[in-house]
């Protein structure tokens, strides 16, 4: 039922209240000042994994994946992370993690034929199963997403010419391809990027992006059917090469998007490395003030329609615009980044890296 009179209004106040104290967390404040917005980097115990899958619970629970099959889980903000890896999985990179809640949550491993694998926990890393093992030598699975608990999807690079998609209807326990009738052909050399967990996402009920590169041009393409059909619309962000393209996607509601990316190589530049959309990714426009530097990762900040964060090796940058301008608030190195509803922000990378975003 929706609400009426007093009762919207109370919402908005409410809903006003949230921004405003999230727009206060972030909003660059002069330098040295009181409370400047910043990462706080919290002890994992793990400095030879690289983090490039991270699931924002709420501000005490995130999960992270990472390099020899790492799965870590915190519960108390960063205080102290529990090593929750599936046994067995030292040789895997887990390059993406779903959690619904601090039991339950889905991991995927990258790379070819066997290697791109899925395991699901329901007991907080305790025990996982796994629920899908690629038995086709020319899949490579880069990301999944997930609508709600039970409806996801994963995608592989191209197979017979078209990107392959993984659906679940079970929260993960099972899994099957989706037949390829309604996915565009692919570009010569398209791929995507398991680089953050970011290249494949979704908003609400049904519809989903997937995020392109290493091709002549970068593209997004789009379902709103849950992955039986796409269409798929170029970007600005520099392509062409096979480390340039979109690395990132982030959507705050079906119609207005974020794109990031650029080229990964740390020697080469990057100098359109953000982009926008307001018509659900029919078209996409270059940020009139990207990032400095190639990004891999990018998330909205919850209840706001103007406020996002961007990471990289380089550094993070915010926006406050909904992705016209960025500004650097950070020169750590991190490679994924996500926010919960309750305003908990972290970022996950290189070297053990986890932060929660305070000030």
């Amino acid at each position: 039922m929706r609400p009426l009179g007093k009762t919207r209004r109370t919402v908005r106040t409410v809903l006003a209240a949230v921004c405003g104290a999230a727009l206060a967390v972030l909003a660059p404040a002069p330098a040295g000042a009181h409370g400047d917005p910043h990462w706080r980097l919290t002890d994992t115990g793990t400095p030879s994994v690289r983090f490039r899958g991270l699931s924002a619970v709420d501000r005490h629970t995130a999960w992270v994946s990472g390099t020899g099959g790492t799965v870590l889980r915190t519960t108390d903000g960063g205080a102290n992370w529990r090593n929750v890896s599936p046994p067995g999985a030292s040789d895997l990179q887990f390059r993406d993690i779903e959690a619904f809640d601090a039991r339950r949550a889905v991991v995927l491993a990258i790379g070819e034929g066997e290697s791109s694998r899925v395991y699901r926990t329901e007991d907080g890393g305790a025990t996982w199963t796994e629920s899908f093992r690629n038995t086709d030598a020319r899949a490579f699975y880069d990301c999944l997403t997930f609508f709600d608990r039970r409806h996801g999807l994963a995608m592989s690079d191209p197979v017979d010419g078209k990107f392959r998609i993984l659906s679940t209807s079970d929260g993960g326990r099972s899994w099957k391809v989706l037949p390829d009738r309604g996915m565009p052909a692919a570009q010569e050399g398209e791929a995507g990027f398991a680089a953050s967990g970011q290249c494949l996402v979704s908003s609400g009920p049904k519809d989903v992006w997937l995020a392109t590169g290493g091709a002549a041009h970068a593209r997004v393409l789009h379902s709103a059917d849950r992955g039986l059909t796409w269409t798929a619309a170029g970007t600005p962000v520099p392509a062409g090469d096979p480390a340039r393209g979109v690395f990132a996607l982030a959507f705050r509601d079906r119609v207005h998007g974020l794109a990031v990316g650029g080229d990964y190589r740390a020697d080469q530049p990057s100098p359109q490395a953000a982009a926008t959309t307001g018509d659900a990714g029919r078209s996409w426009r270059p940020a009139a003030g990207p990032p400095p530097a190639y990004r891999s990762g990018v998330t909205w900040l919850p209840h706001s329609r103007t406020t996002a964060l961007a990471v990289g090796p380089t550094g993070t940058d915010l926006t406050t615009d909904a992705g016209r301008t960025w500004r650097t608030l950070d020169t750590g190195s991190y490679d994924t980044v996500d926010c919960a509803p309750d305003l908990g922000c972290w970022a996950a990378g290189e070297q053990g890296r986890v932060a929660r975003l305070e000030g």
